[in-house]
C-alpha cells in the first residue's frame, strides 16, 4: 500500500498526504533557500521525524510497561551544510515529564531514544546530538 502522495503546489510548496488517514502537511522551502519559511520545509520534516521516532517508541515501552511519559516534549534545532547542502547536526532535547522514573526506566528510555527507528536510518555522518532533560518532581 502507498504510504503517502507528494503534490508540487507551485512556489516551492508541496501538500503531502498520508495515504491511509487523509492527514496532510504542506512543505515549502526555506528563506535560506529561496522560500518563504511559511511551513516545515524538507529538512526541517527530517529533523522533527527524528523527536517524534524517539518519542513514538519511547510512549510504546512506557504503555507497554506501565510507565507514564504523557506530557513529554522534544526540541529540535537542525543544522544545515553546504557542499553539499545537507543536514550535518540535529540537536534534539527530550523534556521527560515530572514523574519518579527509577535509574532503570531512565536508561532504558535513554537508550530507546538514542535507537529508534529513524536514528539508525540516518547516515552515520549526520551527527545527533541528543539530551534527555528528567524533570523528576522535587
Amino acid at each position: 500500500m502507498i504510504t503517502s502522495t507528494v503534490k508540487y503546489e507551485g512556489g516551492l510548496r508541496t501538500t503531502c498526504t498520508h495515504v491511509r488517514s487523509g492527514q496532510a502537511i504542506n512543505t515549502d522551502a526555506p528563506v535560506d533557500n529561496q522560500g518563504q519559511g511559511s511551513a516545515f520545509s524538507p529538512t526541517d520534516l527530517a529533523a522533527t521525524s527524528l523527536a517524534t521516532c524517539m518519542l513514538t517508541v519511547m510512549g510504546i515501552w512506557a504503555r507497554d510497561n506501565q510507565v507514564n511519559m504523557d506530557g513529554a516534549s522534544a526540541e529540535i534545532t537542525k543544522h544545515m551544510g553546504d557542499n553539499p547542502r545537507r543536514i550535518t547536526k540535529i540537536d534534539v532535547i527530550l523534556t521527560m515529564p515530572q514523574q519518579n522514573y527509577s535509574d532503570k526506566e531512565k536508561n532504558i528510555l535513554t537508550k530507546i531514544a538514542r535507537t529508534c527507528p529513524v536514528a539508525q536510518s540516518l547516515h552515520p555522518d549526520l551527527e545527533q546530538n541528543i539530551q534527555l532533560v528528567w524533570t523528576d518532581p522535587s
